[in-house]
């Protein structure tokens, strides 16, 4: 069988398994279409129509508008409940999509629009649990001796599921969220949680602690956020997995960067990374922690070690990482802003314009749009030390709106520092419009 028969074939079972018949499946999309709001679908058999159309030998792919209506139909369990993680109905109709041909970025942006809903009216971390996960969790709460290694992925994959929404979704959002899973780790691990599952629930633990940490930070509360980092790092410690400790220093790194003055605090914990990093079996956390080490260099006006640091980092990220316990952690769209920041401080702002630009292109994944905005933030930084504030100021305009869509702290805090740059043409038009985007979208 091929991919579309197999699509096909996924999209036909989940129908069934819902006891729907082709017209029940019909008017269901058209109900849904009623209450988005959405303009009217057809008469019931031509949407019947369509729907079989889907699930024939030689299958058709179902529009974007049939594909959001699907989703709103599958997002929920026939008792009504949310249910958005690994084994729901909405994940394996994604599934059933990516089978027909439906492309990754599509597949995301239909997932994020689906948690964005959820959320909107209200449900939390529930909805992310597999099927018959949410009882599991209750049982184990209740007495952690219950606890069993569905229950301990569950909640892992809450976290990702969180992680994976940065970037999608206000970070105030994401951290009430998220907060439910980082108590629920607490709580187990307090125990008495079989000693068999203790790494797996840790490295949960460490994954979750560090991501609400980063999100305490982004919302401002950066007590909380030190707070959560210190767990994060001791319960790392714990595990025999020295690339989870230097991931853990390198975030706390960040956010004591944009939170203390001066660069010494997160330096000692770049070192720490990088200590760490050296030491454990991910070359792309190591390559990582070498470019964050070159920034925190060419910030305090080394430029010598920064670019030692940076030609470390290449040679990590070159090397062979087939079994990298962390694919995802690094790119050389990352590596290629950490060249523009240390250029932008102890180099030539053109060359550091133009790495940037590279940046910028290459981090194209809705995760990675918090990221996308520092850089272009940077990029703008670039332009007005090559003299040409005018079209610095264009691009801060599409940072501002990056900036905005999730709230994030860091590219508001750039953007401040650009408009700082720009006080020598403050009586500028291009200026005062700048100033007035910013106003109007962050208060600031």
């Amino acid at each position: 069988m091929d991919d579309r028969a197999a699509g096909a074939s996924a999209l036909k079972r989940l129908r069934r398994r819902r006891g729907l018949s082709l017209s029940d499946t019909a008017r269901a999309l058209i109900q849904h279409a009623r209450e988005l709001h959405q303009p009217h679908l057809p008469a019931v058999a031509s949407v019947q129509r369509s729907v079989a159309r889907w699930e024939a030998a030689r299958p058709t792919m179902p529009d974007e508008r049939y594909q959001l209506l699907l989703a709103h139909l599958y997002a929920r369990t026939p008792a009504g409940q949310p249910a958005l993680g690994a084994g729901s109905d909405l994940a394996e109709l994604l599934d059933a999509l990516r089978l027909l041909g439906e492309s990754e970025p599509r597949l995301t942006e239909l997932r994020s629009t689906m948690v964005r809903a959820v959320t909107d009216a209200g449900g939390g971390m529930l909805a992310f649990l597999a099927p018959g996960a949410q009882a599991g969790l209750a049982a184990a709460l209740a007495d952690p001796s219950r606890a069993d290694e569905d229950v301990v992925r569950g909640l892992a994959s809450v976290v990702s599921d969180v992680n994976a929404q940065v970037g999608s979704l206000p970070f105030v959002r994401l951290q009430l969220m998220l907060a439910p899973a980082v108590e629920a780790c607490r709580r187990l691990l307090a125990g008495p949680s079989p000693e068999p599952l203790l790494p797996l629930l840790r490295d949960a633990a460490v994954a979750a602690c560090a991501l609400a940490g980063r999100l305490a930070f982004e919302t401002r509360d950066d007590a909380a956020s030190r707070a959560l980092y210190a767990e994060a790092t001791r319960e790392a410690g714990l595990l025999q997995q020295p690339w989870r400790r230097a991931g853990v220093h390198m975030s706390h790194a960040l956010v004591t960067l944009y939170s203390t003055p001066g660069v010494e605090p997160a330096r000692l914990l770049v070192d720490e990374a990088v200590r760490a990093a050296r030491s454990g079996h991910s070359t792309l956390v190591r390559a990582r922690a070498h470019a964050l080490q070159a920034e925190i260099a060419a910030r305090a006006g080394q430029g010598r070690q920064s670019q030692a640091a940076l030609g470390l980092a290449w040679y990590d990220l070159d090397a062979d990482h087939a079994g990298d316990p962390a694919p995802t952690s690094f790119s050389p769209g990352h590596l290629r802003g950490f060249e523009g920041v240390c250029e932008l401080y102890v180099g030539d702002p053109s060359a550091a314009h133009d790495r940037f630009a590279r940046s910028a292109a290459a981090l194209s994944a809705p995760r990675e749009q918090v990221q996308r905005a520092i850089v272009t933030t940077d990029q703008a930084l670039a332009r007005i030390k090559m003299q040409d504030p005018h079209s610095a100021a264009e691009l801060l305009h599409e940072c501002v709106t990056a900036a905005s869509a999730t709230g994030g702290r860091v590219p508001a805090i750039r953007l401040r520092r650009a408009r700082q740059e720009l006080r020598p043409w403050r009586r500028e038009d291009f200026v005062a419009d700048l100033d007035d985007h910013l106003m109007d979208v962050l208060g600031t």
